[in-house]
């Protein structure tokens, strides 16, 4: 059985005070972290700084990818390393995705739908987040 360093009452270095757990979300990750509230130096979750790093490298990859007619449709091949990272992220992959055109010559995918496929209704996607869409140009 580990422990997580979290789990230990943590003073800020710079006012000694006891830091308090929060979440902070970036890019559409949550990701935990002390915070000093007399301060407010903050502390980043090292195993949660580490997939953030992670996300970042692979955001900045360009991916080539094969489309295939598959029946009456077609289908692209989504990278091993993005499928991982979801999974890692708790997104399995038998959800529904949403799919629509951004602008001439780019799709996004959003793969942040409920399992049920119901994240948004309708063809409406303006309300979908960027950092859940996967661009294909």
């Amino acid at each position: 059985m580990t422990t997580d360093i979290f789990d230990n009452k943590i003073l800020c270095k710079n006012c000694n005070t006891t830091m308090k757990p929060i979440e902070i979300t970036k890019n559409g990750l949550v990701l935990r972290a002390i915070e000093c509230q007399k301060c407010n130096s903050k502390i980043l979750h090292p195993k949660d700084e580490q997939e953030y790093n992670h996300f970042t490298n692979l955001k900045k990859k360009q991916f080539s990818v094969k489309m295939r007619f598959v029946g009456n449709s077609y289908a692209i091949s989504i990278p091993r390393e993005i499928v991982e990272f979801m999974k890692e992220q708790e997104k399995i992959m038998d959800y529904m995705v949403k799919l629509c055109f951004e602008e001439f010559g780019i799709l996004k995918l959003n793969f942040a739908c409920h399992k049920n496929g119901n994240g948004n209704n309708g063809n409406s996607h303006s309300n979908l987040n960027d950092e859940n869409k996967l661009k294909v140009k």
